[in-house]
């Protein structure tokens, strides 16, 4: 195999482990998302991370995250406006990439 060859499967690989991991640390966001707007909600017991999961689910409706900015516009109306939803989502995104690091 080439030197040319190597670099580019070197490339190929880190480029599916870079989006693996971007998979992994918006799903472990929405995650956390869900239950913050849980308890938002009051939900308690089972219902918590019932509501977390429908979170999840939500982000698989398009691409990108306004399926689940519009979700928990409507789930929390008059709890949380928009621009307290996207930082909440920027600040959990960031917590859950540097969780990803350490683990």
């Amino acid at each position: 195999m080439t030197t040319f060859q190597d670099r580019e499967r070197a490339f190929e690989n880190k480029y599916a482990h870079d989006q693996e991991m971007v998979f992994k640390a918006v799903a472990r966001r929405n995650k956390k998302l869900g239950l913050w707007a849980a308890g938002l909600l009051g939900k308690t017991g089972a219902d918590i991370e019932a509501y977390a999961m429908e979170v999840i689910r939500a982000d698989f409706e398009e691409a990108g995250h306004e399926d689940v900015v519009r979700k928990l516009l409507a789930d929390l109306a008059g709890l949380a406006d928009e621009a307290t939803i996207r930082a909440k989502m920027a600040e959990l995104l960031t917590e859950a990439k540097a969780e990803l690091s350490e683990g």
